[in-house]
């Protein structure tokens, strides 16, 4: 018997599953989509923040527990916990999915270009809305 999977989406480098296969995770059932409400903001990694205007692309992946838990595990992930979104997937329906973020926004300070030029390039290679990848500093 398999172990189930849940939908988590992805707003970061995650979203690619070449590297999520690097850390040892099968992604299935990759959909497109955003959320409504929350910016993009890129400190030492990808961070969700509230902004009720705004709207934050990524990848939902259906991944088991286990493997959620060794992705998290990771140096610099431990800080990033479970919230629940709805997720308005490109093709047209919304799904629940689990979202990781930090719980408490880092310092407008807290900056990595090296970060956010990979996540550029992820999001071209994804095809979402040349401003929004073009908007990650």
């Amino acid at each position: 018997m398999s172990e189930r999977r849940v939908d988590v989406f992805f707003y970061g480098l995650f979203m690619d599953s070449s590297i999520l296969q690097e850390q040892q995770v099968q992604p299935t059932n990759a959909r497109r989509g955003y959320v409504e409400g929350y910016a993009l903001r890129i400190a030492r990694r990808a961070v969700l923040v509230p902004r009720a205007e705004a709207r934050a692309y990524g990848v939902v992946f259906g991944l088991t527990y286990g493997e959620i838990d060794r992705l998290y595990a990771a140096p610099g992930l431990e800080q990033y916990r479970p919230e629940p979104v709805a997720v308005q997937v490109l093709e047209g329906k919304t799904v629940p999915a689990l979202c990781y973020n930090v719980p408490v926004e880092p310092p407008p300070e807290e900056r990595n270009a090296e970060y956010a030029a990979r996540l550029q390039a992820v999001l071209a290679k994804l095809e979402f809305p040349r401003e929004y990848a073009e908007s990650v500093v």
